[in-house]
């Protein structure tokens, strides 16, 4: 006797695939709508500034106070404006921007050596009183440059550096947030090990710093470098009680003098000087403009690598 055994009918039933990581993609690719704002307020606010800038250098000084400010007048003259910056007072411009590029770019190298040097002796060196004058340095990061200039002045008379152009590179060597950011930087770029074995093989430490450590901390040297460049190409309190003579000014010096011409009508001062002061402005941010394009990949890697621990 044969028994049937009864077969259940199989259901094929399809699962819907989970929603949830679609919806963790979504969100991770969603915009936020305040943060957007935020951003292009940030834009505009460090923007702005420049566009109108760009804007008033073409512009005369009738037209900077009876046109829009922010858009360009009926009749342009930026090569006018420029043409009469570089030939006013005898050509006086091209000496303060010579002069502004020979301060900063002096200072810049030097206090990047200068906080290789000490951040590579800070980071792989122990000394005594190390931590200490570490220290010093952090609280040296805290003191504005304008608390320093009357003393910087005073020290600079009695050596008789007034009025020379060592009165503006020398402040500028000492830059204590460079060394900082160069000893945190040294301590990961360069490995213990290598300066061990370049000792074992017979090279002293002038030769392992020059020949080994500066291109390891090439890029925290450039990120110093543009800063110092930056700080110095803007100094304007300290060239302004160090320098009495009209040809050593640096640009910000200079066009501040011709400023004042414009508002007391002094000597030499014309109908456009204002004008000339504004598209001289626009002239002095070109080189640091061109400097931060140049060097922007290193100086991004600079900043980034204090922040990772190799």
């Amino acid at each position: 006797m044969t028994t049937a055994i009864p077969t259940a009918k199989a259901a094929t039933v399809t699962d819907p695939p989970p929603a949830a990581p679609a919806r963790r993609r979504s969100a991770g690719h969603r915009r936020s709508t305040p943060l957007t704002i935020a951003m292009l307020a940030v834009l505009a606010y460090f923007l702005l500034p420049l566009f109108w800038l760009l804007v008033a250098s073409t512009k005369s000084t009738q037209d900077l106070f009876n046109s829009f400010g922010l858009w360009f007048s009926h009749a342009p003259q930026l090569l006018t404006n420029v043409k009469k910056t570089f030939t006013q007072d005898d050509g006086v411009f091209v000496h303060w921007l010579l002069n502004t590029v020979m301060y900063a770019g002096v200072s810049a190298l030097g206090a990047a050596l200068l906080a290789a040097a000490g951040g590579y002796g800070f980071a792989k060196f122990r000394f005594r009183g190390d931590r200490f004058g570490f220290n010093l340095v952090l609280g040296a990061v805290m003191v504005p440059a304008t608390a320093l200039a009357i003393p910087t002045y005073l020290l600079f008379a009695k050596a008789g550096l007034v009025n020379t152009p060592w009165a503006i590179i020398l402040p500028s060597l000492v830059n204590p947030f460079g060394l900082y950011l160069m000893r945190v930087y040294a301590e990961d770029a360069i490995p213990d090990s290598l300066l061990e074995a370049a000792r074992i093989d017979g090279a002293g430490e002038a030769r392992i710093f020059f020949r080994i450590a500066l291109r390891l901390l090439a890029p925290g040297l450039v990120t110093v470098l543009l800063f110092t460049l930056v700080a110095t190409w803007n100094n304007y309190f300290l060239p302004l009680i160090m320098l009495n003579d009209p040809n050593l000014y640096p640009v910000t010096v200079g066009l501040s003098s011709w400023a004042a011409q414009a508002q007391n009508g002094g000597a030499g001062a014309s109908s456009d000087m204002l004008a000339l002061v504004v598209t001289g402005s626009l002239i002095s941010i070109l080189p640091l403009v061109v400097a931060f394009l140049l060097l922007q990949r290193y100086w991004q890697s600079g900043l980034a690598a204090g922040g990772v621990k190799q």
